[in-house]
């Protein structure tokens, strides 16, 4: 297929496809915030949890400690022995509440005075969460007081506690569980990363591998793709893009056999509009002689040459621009149907019977010169149907003429084979018919589209012997035949 220089030159500059990230490294770039994100989301009620722990911790070895202080009679615990439980718990003071009475159980370097106040008893998940992220924030070494159920009769428990110890504590499981996050996130996207690739990504480049070979050269068969068995959106696009391309394939070998008969056509186009006009001068002279057989067929001979160089002038007219308008009259069937037969050669021809059933001044509102073609198209096709099966018992072609109000209806049919079933999907197509050697495949597409100038519609009657092909032409609106009229008077 030729390409132009302005599609040359917008194929130079097209943007080339940037292969610096591709599907499968935007996928892993994409997975990788995604799973630090649910990271995040589980860390932060871990990390809430880590410290409600800690603190819960802290009382459960104040209520051990508390049982002990306790249990001792006053006065008799000493000082030393004191700091030592609280430095084992890890508190600076563990006082307990009876009735109406605090006690102090043990105490050693109180700080002037308590910075926050953390109730376990009332604890939420929210709240726990916001101190948490507070406590992280902060910095110093501030003191925390701890409240809890307390063991026996007492009502709660407290412990005073520093904290810096708890901060740093919280500060080593975030960074353990950044370190696991990392971990789980990088071995995630890799195992995403791989999955994707073979499961999407490598199709994916197979179906633009395919596209971008296609564009190069896209009447080569050889670059459709063969679809691979998978019964996913993927296998889905793989097999609709394999019809696709076979389509075009089919559609553009029809455009460059449709380009090459124009071209083939044009170049002899010259050559015989001059070797019919010199027929015709020679017509013209044969038309002086008295013989009374060349006086009745000369008027025919210098018409059917007229008609000729007619479509010698319009040759090229099909697939490159629309056919003439017709120039409608109301004409005589009978007539039109007697001229296609004679040049069609079946005047004299005994081996296919003529049948004419044309109704007695049956009128049509059609052009003369395109009815003409139809009709001789439509039997020059049976006559070659039924030449191609000489030993059919009955070889007859059929001409049926009627009207139906305002619609008249000729029907043209033969007694041969008929027409193939995988022929009437594409029946009045281009090069789709034709199976005969020499034949184009125009006739019925130029029959069709005639009859659709008209306003008409043609098509193949199903069910009969042979083949059967129904015109019909709807008359023009009275008001334009009157205006014609009016015109063709004046």
């Amino acid at each position: 297929m030729a390409v132009t220089d302005d599609q040359a030159t917008a194929l130079k500059q097209r943007p080339k496809p940037s292969l610096r990230l591709g599907l499968s490294g935007k996928l892993l770039l994409l997975t990788i915030p995604l799973v630090m994100i649910a990271g995040l989301l589980i860390y932060v009620p871990a990390i809430a949890n880590f410290r409600m722990n800690r603190l819960n911790d802290r009382l459960a070895a104040a209520n051990t400690a508390a049982l002990v202080l306790d249990a001792a009679p006053s006065g008799m615990v000493p000082d030393s022995l004191a700091r030592q439980i609280l430095t084992s718990i890890g508190a600076r003071a563990v006082a307990i509440k009876l009735g109406q009475q605090r006690r102090l159980l043990a105490s050693a370097d109180l700080p002037a005075s308590i910075d926050h106040d953390v109730d376990m008893r009332t604890m939420t998940v929210w709240s726990a969460i916001v101190d948490s992220i507070e406590l992280m924030l902060e910095h110093g070494d501030q003191t925390i007081r701890v409240v809890g159920p307390a063991p026996g009769k007492a009502q709660f428990i407290e412990v005073v506690i520093d904290e810096k110890p708890l901060r740093q504590a919280m500060y080593r499981f975030s960074r353990n569980v950044l370190v696991v996050a990392l971990l789980i996130a990088g071995l995630t996207a890799g195992l995403v990363y791989l999955a994707l690739h073979y499961l999407f990504v490598r199709p994916m480049r197979r179906l633009t591998a395919s596209l971008v070979g296609f564009h190069e050269n896209p009447e080569s068969s050889a670059r459709i793709i063969v679809p691979s068995q998978r019964g996913d959106e993927i296998g889905v696009a793989e097999r609709e893009l394999s019809d696709m391309q076979r389509d075009l394939v089919s559609m553009l070998h029809q455009k460059s056999r449709l380009a090459a008969l124009g071209l083939a056509v044009s170049k002899i186009n010259h050559d015989l509009r001059n070797l019919l006009a010199s027929s015709q001068l020679l017509s013209d002279q044969l038309a002086s002689v008295p013989d009374p057989r060349v006086q009745r067929f000369a008027p025919k001979l210098l018409r059917s040459l007229e008609r000729a160089i007619a479509f010698c002038q319009s040759t090229l007219s099909y697939g490159r621009a629309q056919e003439a308008a017709p120039d409608r009259r109301v004409m005589l069937v009978e007539p039109a149907v007697a001229e296609v037969r004679e040049s069609a050669g079946l005047a004299t021809d005994a081996a296919i019977t003529w049948i004419c059933a044309i109704e007695r001044g049956l009128t049509i509102d059609a052009d003369p010169d395109q009815l003409f073609r139809v009709l001789l198209n439509l039997v020059r096709n049976a006559v070659q149907a039924l030449e191609s099966h000489p030993d059919a018992s009955s070889t007859q072609i059929r001409i049926t003429g009627r009207r139906e109000g305002t619609v008249a209806i000729i029907e043209v049919s033969d007694t041969g084979p008929g027409v193939p079933a995988k022929a009437r999907e594409h029946l009045f197509e281009a090069f789709q018919t034709s199976g005969r050697p020499g034949g184009s495949g125009l006739g019925l597409a130029i029959a069709a589209e005639l009859i659709r100038a008209h306003g008409g519609n043609i098509h193949l009657v199903e069910g009969t012997i042979g083949a059967t092909f129904r015109i019909s032409i709807p008359d023009r609106p009275v008001e334009l035949l009157s205006i014609r009229n009016e015109r063709a008077r004046a």
